[in-house]
């Protein structure tokens, strides 16, 4: 089935896109759009995009449809290990300045918040670094909360099953540690042990929503390469909603390419893509 998306279909799609999940979605993304779309017309045997349009804006599909509309249209790249530098200043710089300020020493435990963690090799990256330092520093405790949009790369970060080729970063002392081997040979694959399993806790939340219901505040958080994908307005209305949740002298880690100069926020930068609310 080859469906055409109209300029008229185009524009309705794209502004509920934005006025939803906060992503900007150019003429020039129309291609792309029709191309992931176009798999929901099948499954739902629709002919064209104005009947997935009017199906999507009706009560049932807001409720039924969502969730296909995000899993379809977000981008989910991640690795562990990912950029890591950032894991280096998190144990010999972040840590140790927040704990010589008590920030958590007191309810003796770090929150962090994995926000846009896709598949889960982030979270679980942070759960394998947070451990070792959890092994030499007895009474040392952590938490992780690690959400996203969508359901489909939730479902993956649950089963924390991996292929083999996705862990080359993961060095040989830590796959020893926390992955276990699978046992099909034809198609090889890890696992997270439970132990580390149990250290992360995952949700579905929107950075659209006015309240995120986190149910306590965080010392860390991690945004990585998620807000390239939405305009300079979005993008400054989410800082202000993460330091809500940021506890003062926390920090926030974004991706290598973004950064929040120019941005009127309680954030100060403290390495390059590190900020910190003072």
């Amino acid at each position: 089935m080859d469906v055409k998306l109209s300029k008229n279909d185009f524009q309705q799609l794209s502004s509920f896109i934005y006025n939803n999940l906060g992503i900007k979605m150019p003429e020039s993304k129309s291609t792309m759009l029709t191309g992931r779309l176009s798999k929901r017309l099948r499954v739902l045997n629709l002919s064209s995009f104005s009947q997935y349009c009017d199906f999507l804006f009706s009560p049932e599909g807001q409720e039924e449809e969502m969730s296909h509309l995000v899993n379809a249209i977000t981008t989910n790249k991640t690795d562990f290990f990912r950029e890591p530098s950032h894991f280096s200043y998190l144990t010999d710089n972040a840590l140790p300045t927040l704990q010589a300020q008590q920030s958590f020493n007191e309810r003796n435990s770090l929150k962090i918040w994995s926000a846009g963690c896709s598949t889960g090799e982030e979270p679980y990256t942070l759960a394998m670094v947070l451990a070792e330092v959890q092994s030499t520093r007895p009474g040392f405790r952590f938490d992780i909360l690690a959400t996203d949009i969508s359901t489909q790369v939730l479902n993956v970060a649950q089963r924390a099953v991996y292929s083999m080729r996705l862990i080359d970063p993961v060095t040989p002392q830590f796959r020893k540690k926390y992955l276990l081997k699978g046992v099909d040979r034809k198609n090889p694959q890890v696992r997270i042990v439970p132990e580390l399993r149990k250290l992360v806790r995952f949700g579905r939340l929107n950075f659209m929503d006015g309240d995120f219901g986190l149910p306590e505040m965080v010392d860390i958080i991690f945004c990585r390469n998620v807000i390239i994908y939405f305009d300079k307005e979005t993008q400054e209305k989410l800082m202000f909603k993460f330091c809500r949740y940021l506890n003062h002298g926390g920090y926030l880690f974004l991706g290598h390419s973004e950064s929040l100069h120019g941005y009127d926020t309680p954030l100060t930068q403290v390495a390059p893509t590190i900020y910190r609310k003072l």
